[in-house]
């Protein structure tokens, strides 16, 4: 996988289009020669999690040969695109989970992928499956887990879910369990599930069954969805965004980024030409 990659906080940031993105997650969801690929949203909460401008209990998710994942970083939220504009001079859209959600799904029932969901409640996944029916018909919906903590706290349990996971044949599961341990049972349980494609889009099951509404488009588009989401679930995510994310957002602005590679010898044009290959 080949990408235009900056670090902020030391954490990758990949810098794609969204077609571009589309292209790459849909052409390996039924690679079976590859490493399972991990797609993850780079947000404030993120560096915290898996970067610098945190407590440092994160495990980065880098890029190495050896390791059982392939992951790629997209753009999730306002302070990480203007971070990356700054960086290269040049625009880069956000590609939230929930914004990619729809076309990948879309991508999945047109190529005959099957489709797994990871995380949420029950009687959520009872709303989910007869929206995605509707929304897309052709989508082969395989299966729908949701976990307790103490399961998912659990080796042997989660062991046994990647393996119910892998008995059903999913090609693509949703990994809804909120950061980090989305992405740490991704890297440590991904490749038992047999998946190619494991996305971890966080409150995405949420969007989807309509238990949550998302925010109107004016307010992403502004940056203010955080705001939102703070606003419908104020318990939940105060320690987020009103106790982490001002800590996170300065350690951002403070950062040091950088473009390994050739990349950093890339002119803006040529960013633009290439758009997300180099």
């Amino acid at each position: 996988m080949t990408t235009t990659r900056i670090r902020l906080c030391d954490s990758p940031v990949d810098l794609m289009r969204l077609q571009d993105a589309l292209e790459l997650i849909s052409s390996r969801f039924t690679d079976a020669a590859a490493r399972p690929l991990g797609v993850a949203s780079v947000n404030l909460d993120h560096l915290y999690h898996f970067g610098n401008a945190g407590d440092g209990h994160g495990v980065p998710l880098d890029d190495d040969e050896s390791a059982p994942v392939e992951w790629l970083h997209l753009i999730d939220g306002a302070p990480i695109a203007a971070a990356a504009s700054r960086t290269t001079h040049d625009h880069w859209p956000r590609l939230a989970g929930s914004d990619l959600i729809d076309p990948i799904l879309a991508c999945a029932g047109r190529s005959g992928a099957t489709v797994g969901f990871l995380g949420g409640f029950t009687d959520t996944h009872a709303m989910l499956v007869p929206r995605l029916a509707v929304r897309h018909p052709s989508l082969r919906l395989v299966g729908c887990w949701a976990p307790a903590p103490t399961e998912l706290a659990d080796d042997d349990a989660c062991r046994v879910i990647a393996g119910e996971i892998a008995a059903r044949g999913v090609d693509v599961l949703v990994v809804c369990l909120g950061k980090p341990r989305q992405e740490h049972w991704i890297e440590q349980y991904g490749p038992l599930t047999g998946a190619h494609v494991l996305l971890a889009f966080g409150a995405v099951v949420d969007f989807l069954s309509g238990r949550i509404r998302r925010a109107p488009r004016w307010v992403a588009d502004h940056g203010f969805e955080w705001a939102w989401r703070l606003g419908l679930e104020p318990r939940r995510l105060a320690s987020r965004y009103l106790v982490r994310g001002p800590v996170e957002y300065v350690a951002l602005r403070r950062s040091v980024t950088t473009i390994p590679g050739d990349a950093a010898a890339m002119s803006a044009r040529a960013l633009r030409t290439a758009g997300a290959y180099v």
